[in-house]
């Protein structure tokens, strides 16, 4: 492995952090702005994204909007799925229950793992577009081109500026903690911090918004993909058999037309 020093080890270290952040306090509920970007920044399409409802392991790449009414229907069918419960306290959480970030040792029937590659850079291949590589690597990227479904912006990043695109946990580990994750064994809690269905490359400022925040107080500002992310966050849901709070699953349903 190699050794990091100064500014760079800071970087990556914050990068890790930056999906693992949870508990944050006053997170006001989602607001609906207009356009698909919070920041008025025209959007940028889905780029080779796939629509979640056809991308059931989370191998294929992003998010893309779910438009059409018989997809929407499909959505909240697949909602409706979820089971509900109210959310336990965050006692005894630490990100490091989940393994560390990021680990290429979760156990072998998650997608990616063990393959020589660690997850970060797993994401950043699978999502990224015009990817480089260290030189003599195929696994380290070092510069890419993403489509963010959270903004709906185009961020040119590079490594020397790590910090510009994290990696979210849709379903947050603090939050899958207070939803029952807290009683799972070791492998079952790694096994979810790792699985791409669970992860998509984002733009970093705006998943540091986010916290621990389930649907109904924290959504993606662009709203085309919120129906999109909110059939990520159920089928995150329906394969660790982890329920969502009562609020969560309603908003969740509104996304989708419900």
């Amino acid at each position: 492995m190699t050794r990091l020093r100064g500014g760079a080890a800071l970087a990556v270290a914050m990068v890790f952090t930056g999906s693992a952040l949870a508990g944050c306090e006053g997170l006001a509920p989602p607001v609906d702005g207009g356009g698909a970007s919070a920041s008025g920044a025209p959007a940028a399409g889905d780029g080779r994204a796939a629509n979640p409802l056809d991308n059931p392991d989370g191998t294929k790449p992003g998010l893309a909007a779910i438009t059409s009414d018989a997809d929407k229907e499909r959505a909240r069918a697949l909602i409706e799925k979820v089971a509900t419960k109210g959310r336990g306290p965050r006692t005894g959480y630490e990100r490091e229950k989940f393994g560390y970030a990021w680990m290429d040792s979760a156990p072998r029937d998650v997608p990616f793992s063990r393959n020589g590659c660690d997850t970060r850079n797993d994401l950043l291949k699978r999502d990224g577009e015009e990817v480089r590589f260290r030189s003599g690597s195929d696994c380290v990227v070092t510069s890419l081109t993403l489509h963010d479904p959270y903004t709906g912006e185009v961020i040119e990043w590079t490594k020397s500026h790590a910090i510009k695109v994290q990696i979210d946990h849709v379903m947050p580990l603090s939050y899958d903690w207070q939803m029952g994750a807290s009683r799972w064994t070791k492998d079952k809690r790694e096994s979810i911090a790792n699985d791409p269905l669970n992860l998509v490359p984002v733009d970093g400022p705006t998943n540091g918004s986010k916290g621990d925040s389930g649907p109904a107080s924290w959504l993606p500002p662009n709203k085309r993909i919120r129906c999109a992310y909110s059939v990520r966050f159920a089928q995150v849901s329906l394969k660790y058999e982890l329920p969502v709070t009562a609020p969560d699953k309603d908003m969740m349903l509104k996304q989708c037309g419900g």
